[in-house]
């Protein structure tokens, strides 16, 4: 690969991610919108303020077709430059490394003094281009974890990256696509960890309202009806 390509993917990738549509579309709908005061319901009767700004902060102050759009929109600035260098470079790893900077910009937007999203949705958009299989399995399998095994919502929604890079380990087996696996989860685990840790507090204290939670964002409703349908409850503590 072209060292001056690789760094006018990184340089261009980077700025597209850090298009923060969360706070692009809030503004249109609501110019008045404040995306970094959000809290969520807690068991205790108080809230739990979120720390990432994302479509899951806008749907819950503008609802869940507001949310969804972000999501949508969200999950295309991760596939649209990776499918246009897996097609224009088919036989590079530039989409790979595309796949990787869209992230890191929409986690840690430049233009936002670097606050951000977990990422989840860019990530699926780029890996929809490296594997439609493996983020298929990865997300059935991260469901059945999280649901039926460790019986925790969170779980069940951050762990579809660990099994990618399990997918790409297995499946793959060369060295970008493992490479590409592990630096997702790397800035995923980063842009994350500001609500993992108030999370894992918040829910050894019982002060975890997790339907109610659930139920604020359109991801947290599939979850609900989800579990509902198989009779699985999740763990409040």
């Amino acid at each position: 690969m072209n060292i001056q390509v690789i760094l006018l993917v990184v340089f261009v990738s980077y700025l597209i991610g850090s298009l923060s549509f969360s706070r692009i579309v809030s503004k249109f709908v609501d110019p008045n919108i404040d995306l970094e005061s959000v809290d969520m319901p807690a068991a205790s009767g108080g809230t739990h303020r979120l720390k990432m700004v994302g479509a899951t902060t806008a749907s819950v102050k503008l609802g869940p077709k507001v949310g969804c759009t972000i999501g949508i929109l969200d999950i295309l600035k991760g596939f649209l430059p990776v499918l246009a260098l897996k097609l224009i470079f088919p036989d590079h790893y530039y989409h790979l490394v595309s796949a990787v900077f869209v992230v890191v910009g929409h986690n840690f937007p430049v233009f936002y003094k670097f606050k951000g999203g977990a990422g989840i949705s860019p990530i699926y958009g780029g890996f929809f281009v490296v594997d439609f299989v493996g983020i298929v399995v990865s997300t059935i399998t991260s469901l059945i974890f999280g649901f039926f095994i460790v019986r925790d919502m969170v779980v069940a929604y951050i762990s579809g990256v660990w099994f990618m890079l399990i997918w790409l380990i297995i499946f793959k087996g060369d060295w970008p696509h493992i490479i590409y696996g592990v630096a997702i989860n790397i800035i995923f685990i980063l842009g994350f960890v500001p609500e993992i840790k108030d999370y894992v507090k918040q829910k050894q204290r019982g002060e975890i309202d997790m339907q109610e939670a659930m139920r604020t964002t359109p991801m947290g409703r599939g979850m609900i009806k989800i579990m509902d349908f198989f009779g699985v409850k999740p763990k409040e503590s």
